[in-house]
C-alpha cells in the first residue's frame, strides 16, 4: 500500500507545467472580471500604476514566501507549519488557509457556474435584440432561480474534481498545459477585435493614460488588496503548489514568471474590455455587472459579436477552472496527508462538502433570502475571505518567513541546486517590514478601521 511519505509525493514534471499550473491558479475571475471593473471605478491608468507597484513589492514577496514554505516543508498548508515550527500555534495559519480555500471555492463555483450558463446563452444567441434593461432583467432572473444556477455550480465543481482526482502530474499539470495556452489564445483574439473597433482609442487611453486626480486613498488600498487577491495568495494555494516543486527549480524565477503572467493577463483583459465598452458609449465603471450585463450588450452591437461573446465566456470559464483546481487541491492535500485519505476519496469528499456550502451562496442571490449582517450569504462569504482570512493569512505567512524561518533557511531554499541569487537582503527587508505593514493596512481597511 502506498503511504504518504515525502519521497512518494506527486510532483510537477516540468518547468512549463509549474508555470502553467501556478499562473493558472493566479489567473482567474479576479483578473478578467474584478480587475477591469476596479480599474473602471478608480479612473483607469493611475489605478493600474499603483497596482503594478503593489504587485512588484508586496505580491511577489508574498508569493515567494509561500513557495519557500511549501517547498521547504514538502507538506500541505497545515502540515508545512507543523513541520517548520513544531509545537507552536503557527499551524493555525495553515488552518486559516484551508478554511479560506474551502469558503472561497464555495462561492467561486457559483459564479463560475454563471459563466457556463452564459456560454450556452452566447451559443444560442440569446442576447440578440435585447435592450440593456432586458439583459439586466435576464441576468437577475437567472441568478434568482433556485435550480438552474445550482445545476451549473454542480457541473463546474464536478469538472474541477475530475481534474484534481488524477493528481499533480497527470491531473493538474496535464490540464494546465492545455487550458493556459487556450486562455492566452482566446484573450489575444479578443484583444485584436477590441482594438480594431472604431472609437477603441478612448478605451486604450483610459487604460494607459493616468489621471491621478481620480485616484483616492481608498483606490490605493483597493489596488493593494487586489494585488494579493489576484495572485491567489493568503489561502495556501502557493504553499501547496510550492510543495510539489522540485529542489532543482529556481523559486525566485518561478515566482517572478507567475507574477508577470498574472499581471499581463489582467492588463490584456482590460484591453479586451475597455476599448469595446468605450466604442459603444457605455460607462466603464459598471461594477461587477460589467461581465454579465454590460458586455452582452456590447457584443450584440459589435461586428462578429456572436463569435466573440462565445469566446469571452469560454475564456471566463477556463480562467475560473485553472484557479478552482488549485483551490480544491489545498483542501485535498490536507485530507490526503493529514487525514490519510486516498486521493479519490479526498477529492470526492472535499468537492461534495464545498459544493454543499455553495448551494446557500447560490440561493441567496434571489431564490431564498439568506442574509448575514445585511449582506447576501454569498456576499458575506466573500467579505469573510477578502477582508479577514486572506489578509490575515497573508500577513502571518510573510511574517513567518521574515521573522521565524529566518534568513539562513530562506537562503538555503532559494539557492537549492546551486542557484546564485542577489536579492536576499531586499526580500528579507520586504518580508519583515514592508509587506506586513502593507497587508495590515488592507486588513484594517477591509474591516472598516481605516
Amino acid at each position: 500500500m502506498k503511504n504518504n511519505n515525502i519521497e512518494q509525493r506527486d510532483n510537477f514534471g516540468s518547468r512549463f507545467g509549474i508555470i502553467a499550473a501556478a499562473a493558472g491558479s493566479a489567473i482567474g475571475l479576479g483578473n478578467i472580471w474584478k480587475f477591469p471593473y476596479m480599474t473602471g471605478l478608480n479612473g483607469g491608468a493611475a489605478f493600474i500604476i499603483v497596482y503594478l507597484v503593489c504587485i512588484a513589492f508586496i505580491g511577489l514577496t508574498l508569493m515567494l514566501s509561500e513557495f519557500i514554505i511549501g517547498r521547504r516543508a514538502q507538506k500541505n498548508a497545515i502540515g508545512a507549519f507543523k513541520k517548520l515550527a513544531p509545537n507552536t500555534p503557527w499551524f493555525l495559519t495553515g488552518w486559516m488557509g484551508v478554511i479560506a480555500a474551502f469558503v472561497i471555492l464555495s462561492f467561486y463555483g457559483v459564479i463560475a457556474g454563471w459563466c457556463m450558463e452564459y456560454i450556452v446563452r452566447a451559443v444560442m444567441n440569446s442576447f440578440a435584440g435585447m435592450s440593456p434593461d432586458e439583459i439586466t432583467s435576464s441576468f437577475v432572473d437567472f441568478i434568482g432561480r433556485g435550480g438552474k444556477p445550482i445545476f451549473w455550480q454542480v457541473a463546474f465543481m464536478s469538472l474541477t474534481g475530475f481534474i484534481v482526482v488524477s493528481g499533480i502530474k497527470d491531473g493538474i499539470e496535464k490540464y494546465a498545459k492545455i487550458l493556459m495556452p487556450l486562455l492566452v489564445a482566446i484573450i489575444i483574439i479578443l484583444d485584436i477585435r477590441a482594438i480594431t473597433l472604431p472609437g477603441a482609442g478612448a478605451g486604450l487611453e483610459f487604460l494607459f493614460k493616468p489621471d491621478f486626480s481620480k485616484l483616492t486613498a481608498n483606490g490605493i488600498l483597493m489596488a493593494l488588496g487586489h494585488a494579493f487577491f489576484s495572485l491567489s495568495l493568503g489561502m495556501g494555494t502557493m504553499i501547496t503548489y510550492g510543495s510539489y516543486i522540485s529542489k532543482k527549480e529556481n523559486l525566485g524565477e518561478t515566482a517572478l514568471q507567475v507574477t508577470i503572467a498574472d499581471t499581463l493577463i489582467a492588463l490584456l483583459a482590460g484591453i479586451a474590455i475597455f476599448p469595446a465598452v468605450f466604442a459603444f458609449g457605455i460607462e466603464p465603471n459598471a461594477g461587477p455587472g460589467l461581465v454579465f450585463i454590460t458586455l452582452p450588450n456590447v457584443f450584440q452591437q459589435m461586428p462578429l459579436g456572436y463569435l466573440f461573446s462565445i469566446l469571452f465566456f469560454i475564456l471566463l470559464t477556463v480562467a475560473a477552472l485553472t484557479s478552482s483546481i488549485s483551490i480544491l487541491e489545498v483542501v485535498v492535500a490536507y485530507f490526503v496527508e493529514d487525514l490519510k485519505m486516498n486521493r479519490k476519496r479526498a477529492t470526492i469528499t472535499a468537492t461534495l462538502a464545498i459544493t454543499l456550502l455553495g448551494i446557500p451562496c447560490s440561493l441567496s442571490q434571489g431564490a431564498v433570502p439568506l442574509n448575514i449582517g445585511g449582506m447576501s450569504f454569498l456576499d458575506a462569504m466573500s467579505w469573510l475571505t477578502d477582508n479577514l482570512l486572506l489578509p490575515l493569512g497573508g500577513l502571518l505567512i510573510v511574517a513567518f518567513v521574515g521573522w521565524v524561518l529566518g534568513r539562513k533557511e530562506v537562503e538555503e531554499e532559494v539557492t537549492a541546486g546551486g542557484i546564485k541569487v542577489s536579492y536576499i537582503p531586499l526580500f528579507m527587508f520586504l518580508a519583515k517590514f514592508v509587506a506586513p505593514i502593507a497587508i495590515a493596512l488592507v486588513f484594517l481597511n477591509g474591516v472598516g478601521i481605516i
